[in-house]
Parts: C-alpha cells; structure tokens; sequence
C-alpha cells in the first residue's frame, strides 16, 4: 500500500519532463531499500505512466518483468501499448512485443485484437511469411485463428496491388476451417477485375448467409466503377437494405467513384443533392473532388468552397495544400497568402507544423519551370511582409535550387543573402546549390570561388559537383564550340567569296585580255589585207597601163 501511494502522488506526478529512466530507477530504489517487490498494481501503474509518455520500449521492459515476477499480464496494458505503436507507426516492435508474449503466455489471456495487432503490424512490414508463421504459433498456443488475423493479411496483400496474394489467403481461412465474413468480402469485391468476379462473391456472400453492410455497399460502388460499369454503381446506392444512417457515406464514396472515373460533373451533382438534404459530404469525397477539380483551371471559387466543407483539422490540411498547390501552378498569390495564413492561425503554437507545411508547399516550386520560381519569391517576400514569418532554411534551399535549374542568377544572389537574413550559416548543400546556379549563369569564376568552399571528404557531394560541371562546364563549351563553328563559317565564306570575286576578276581580265587580242590580231590582218588588196589593184593598174601603152604603139 505504501508504495502504490508514492507512486500515486509523488514519482508519477513529477513533470513531464522528468525521463521515464529516472522515475523507474527511483521506484526500483524505493523498493530495494523497502526490501519488497513491486505489486501488480504497481508496475500496472508504471506501464500507463510510459504509455501516456510515448516510452514503449521502457513499458515492454517492465511488462518483462512483470512476467517474471509471475503476475497475470493485463491484456488491456498490453493493448495500450500495441495502441501506441500503431499510433507511433513502430510495427518493428512487434519482434520484441511476441517475443514477450511468447515467454509469459502462461501469465496472458490472449483476445482477437491482440492477435490482430500481432499480424497487422507484421503486414505493415511486409513480412507476409512471418505472420502466417505467427497464425501458426499461436495456435499452439491454444489460440484459435481468427478471421480478423486472416483479414489483416489479405488487406495488406491487396495494397500491395498483389492478386493472387490476397486470393490465397481465402484459400488457407478454407484450409483451416475459418469463415469469411462482410470485411473478407468487401475486400474481394474492391479488388475484383471483371463484372463476373463481382457477382461470383457477391453469390458466395449469400451462401454463407452474410447481410450486406455498409463495407459491402461500399465495395460495391468502388468495383463497378473500376469495372467502367459506372450506371451499376450509381444504382448501388438505390438499394433499400441499405440503412438510412449509411445512406450518405455510401453515396460519398459514390462521389469519389464518379470524379475518379472522369465523371466530375455526375458527382458534383450528388454532392449538391447531399448539400440540399442537408447533410455532409464525407472529408474524403472532398479532398477527391478538390483534387480532380484543382487540374481544371478557372476552378479557384470552387475549390475554397470544397475547402469550407472540411471541418476536421487533418483533412483540412490536406484540402488546403492541395488548394495552395492550384495557386502556384496558376499564378494565384493573394489566394496562397490567404491560405498561409489561416495555416498559421490553425497552427500559431506549432512552429514545427508550419514550417513543414510551408516546406511542402515550397517543394512543389523546387525544380519546376521559372514562372513557378517568380512566383515563389513573390510569395516568399509576401509572408515576409504581410505574415511575419520567418523562412525555413529548406524553404530558401528549394528557391535557390529552382534558381540554380532556370539560371537565374540575379534571383539566386537575393536567395543567399536571405541565408544570412534569416540567420542561417551558409552550409555544404547550400554552397553546391549556388555553384550550380553560378555554373548554370555562366559566371564561372564566381563559381571557382565558391567551389573552394566546399569540402571534398563526401563522396555523394563530390558526384553532384562533377554532375554540375558535366551538366554545365560541357554546355558552355558545346556553345562555344558552336560559335567558333559559326565563325569559322563566316570567315571561310567570306573568304570563298572573295576567292570567287578575285578569280572572277581575273577570268574578267584574261577575257578582257583575251578579246583585245583578237581584235588587235583581226586588225591587224584587216590591215595587211587592204595593203595587199591596195598592192594587186596598183599592180593590176600598172599591167593595164603597160598593156595600154604597147597597144598605142602598135
């Protein structure tokens, strides 16, 4: 009793701070000087304490010990703890978690869920054989399978898009004398890839007497509409047995068959008739409608309104990324604004959840085309001036490196004065960045300088740098290379025309030359033609004279 009351109002109730290491240590302390061990209560006590701390592997510890101590082991702590790692996303302990049921299963009623949670998380990991190998140890356990053991495996085989994994799963309930029930199922209804297999289950439902639940419905609107039978699954909603209480989930999931399948008008219609009715589509109806209608531009009023509909934190996250996602590809800043801001009054006490959602937003404009980048440094400076915020390093590492893949130079200078701005050291992956904007600008001796900054002792970062200067140092060369192609072109054509001007010249000369031959030649033949012909004719003159004469004197 004396223990169970320190441990009530004084080591469980030291702040929240205190390490869960500490508070164990003191309770063991206590209990070694008292000379006593711990009760049942007592380190019933300490597993809620680690549980409400997020501390599995200290709450395992002293389930362990609790079990060697021979205590019973209370099914409900060790469904906490499983809760926790399902919340915590830590399926690897479930190695540990069977181990210790494994020891101490003599100390341990074993239920279903416990069970279920055993071979979901080893589903989580993929580790398909081990948990048919847990089904099997278990059993010798003297825990009969359960349908919902056999249920975890085959939905984790069907989101993993493998067929005939989950198919076989049926195939071992069959061979150990398990039945299906409406989730097995919905199950093999979703994954059906014909109309006939549809049918074929939905016939072997009936034989086993299961009345169709709302999973059933439900499955039923998701296969006809992957089937491209989207009438069927519009008529899926008329049927009668279904409960009025389910009558608007079903017809949700209908919305989001219909816009999935191309047929965003048909399901816009429905939401408006559960608007109409005077209920409410479900959050994940709406974020499909959000997400076929942000690629349909001019869409921007609608999307806030789809936005409006989501109450739930979670899911109104979700819309609203998608929604400042719509922004960015088209150019809508004061809208972005709007929205970082209601992300900050959602989350003014969460600076961590901020900043990861402003990162998420910004990676959407890291590598994207320079339009996206402008408007980035437009929204950058926006929530600088009108939000107050500061940005996140790896906000001004996306901006520098969409700077760095559209050359911007100019806009990458003003990005790295931001560092210091903002009150970040300049570090190795942000001196890559800018060599590569500085390469992709062509300012390689700015580039240089940088480059001696950075360490070479990482191989990873000596492969980007030489990626760099492959990508870059080449295409600068390869143009150049070009130019002195082209220049060597114009030279050599301009050479080869005065080539042709200057042999045409001469060509021009020599005919030139030529002709005056010619014609100096034929004068000169004209010349000593007519001297000739003047010769015959005083010759021929002279004999008619002569002739003359002789006759005269005769």
């Amino acid at each position: 009793m004396l223990t169970n009351t320190l441990l009530s109002k004084n080591l469980l109730r030291q702040p929240a701070m205190a390490p869960v290491e500490d508070i164990i240590s003191k309770i063991e302390s206590l209990h070694n000087i008292l000379e006593v061990l711990p009760s049942s209560s007592s380190y019933a006590k300490l597993i809620s304490y680690c549980c409400r701390m997020r501390k599995v592997d200290a709450a395992l510890d002293i389930v362990d010990k609790m079990g060697e101590a021979g205590y019973m082991l209370s099914t409900h702590r060790l469904q906490s703890i499983l809760q926790i790692c399902e919340e915590t996303y830590d399926y690897i302990l479930v190695h540990r978690i069977y181990s210790i049921i494994r020891r101490h299963h003599h100390h341990l009623e074993l239920n279903g869920e416990i069970c279920r949670c055993l071979i979901h998380f080893c589903v989580r990991l993929k580790d398909f054989e081990r948990a048919y190998e847990m089904v099997n140890e278990l059993q010798e356990m003297n825990f009969k399978p359960t349908t919902a053991m056999y249920n975890a495996i085959m939905a984790g085989y069907f989101r993993e898009k493998n067929i005939v994994g989950g198919l076989t799963v049926l195939k071992q309930m069959q061979d150990a004398n398990v039945d299906p029930d409406s989730q097995t199922f919905s199950y093999l209804i979703s994954n059906c890839e014909t109309e006939d297999d549809i049918n074929m289950y939905y016939e072997e439902l009936k034989q086993f007497d299961i009345y169709p639940t709302r999973q059933i419905f439900m499955a039923l609107v998701n296969a006809y509409a992957a089937c491209g039978e989207l009438e069927k699954a519009k008529q899926v909603v008329l049927d009668s047995r279904i409960p009025l209480k389910c009558l608007n989930e079903i017809k949700s999931v209908l919305v989001s068959a219909l816009a999935s399948h191309g047929q965003l008008s048909e399901a816009l219609a429905i939401y408006e008739e559960i608007k109409k009715a005077g209920h409410n589509l479900e959050p994940k109806a709406v974020i499909t409608l959000i997400d076929e209608l942000r690629h349909i531009s001019g869409e921007l009023e609608g999307l806030l309104l789809l936005l409006k509909e989501l109450s739930d934190l979670n899911y109104w996250v979700d819309g609203c990324f998608r929604v400042i996602h719509y922004c960015v590809e088209n150019n809508h800043l004061s809208c972005a604004v709007d929205l970082f801001k209601q992300l900050k009054d959602n989350f003014e006490s969460d600076d961590t959840m901020t900043e990861v959602l402003f990162d998420a937003v910004y990676s959407l404009i890291a590598g994207s085309k320079s339009s996206r980048l402008q408007f980035g440094l437009d929204l950058l400076w926006a929530i600088k001036d009108e939000l107050g915020l500061v940005p996140s390093r790896q906000c001004l590492d996306f901006l520098l490196s969409a700077c760095a893949n559209s050359g911007d130079l100019n806009n990458a200078r003003l990005i790295w004065r931001e560092y210091e701005v903002a009150g970040f050291p300049y570090n190795v992956l942000s001196y890559v960045r800018m060599y590569q904007a500085l390469l992709a600008s062509g300012d390689q001796r700015s580039a240089d300088f940088i480059l001696k900054k950075i360490p070479r002792d990482d191989a990873e970062i000596c492969t980007v740098i030489s990626a760099c200067q492959k990508t870059y140092v080449d295409k600068v060369k390869s143009v150049e290379g070009e130019k002195k192609k082209k220049i060597v072109k114009s030279v050599e054509g301009v050479e080869k025309k005065k080539n042709v001007k200057s042999v045409e010249e001469e060509m021009k000369k020599k005919n030139v030359k030529l002709v005056e031959g010619e014609m100096k030649k034929k004068n000169v033949k004209s010349e000593e033609g007519k001297k000739k012909k003047k010769k015959k004719k005083k010759k021929k003159k002279g004999t008619e004279k002569k002739q003359e004469s002789e006759v005269s004197v005769e």
